[in-house]
């Protein structure tokens, strides 16, 4: 067991996204649900910009996702996702990705979110495109 908690750059990728006012729950804070589309945009953002020819018959399916909150963050607040890759397998990737909040770039939330590639046609499970594997091992790191 580590007590190291990483910072923003300690993540090889990472994406600043826009917090809306529809963000927060009646408390004032950004609501639990908006941190999975934070996941799920930074991991959809690196895969756009480093697998923009990415194969239409072969698709990423979440099938497992969590998420640790740690303190809350607010709109209008920055937020920034740190995305680094856990784990490639045959036909899955285990991404690890933590939320920072405001200029002070606190860290508010981490969490795991696990891909698995499928055919379009079938929905069963396929190797991870060799194009894609190049660019999650680009990402690799453990801390």
């Amino acid at each position: 067991m580590t007590d190291f908690t990483p910072g923003l750059s300690d993540y090889p990728w990472h994406v600043e996204l826009t917090t809306r006012l529809q963000d927060n729950d009646e408390n004032g804070h950004i609501n639990n649900v908006a941190f999975y589309s934070f996941f799920d945009t930074g991991v959809s953002r690196f895969l756009k910009e480093r697998c923009p020819h990415a194969s239409r018959d072969i698709v990423a399916y979440v099938v497992s996702s969590q998420c640790q909150y740690i303190s809350p963050a607010s709109y209008p607040e920055s937020i920034f996702v740190g995305l680094r890759v856990v784990k490639v397998g045959r036909s899955s990737v285990t991404y690890g990705l933590s939320v920072y909040a405001g200029d002070a770039k606190r860290r508010v939330a981490h969490g795991q979110f696990v891909h698995v590639y499928v055919e379009r046609q079938t929905d069963h499970a396929v190797p991870v495109p060799a194009d894609i594997k190049d660019a999650l091992e680009s990402i690799r790191e453990e801390f």
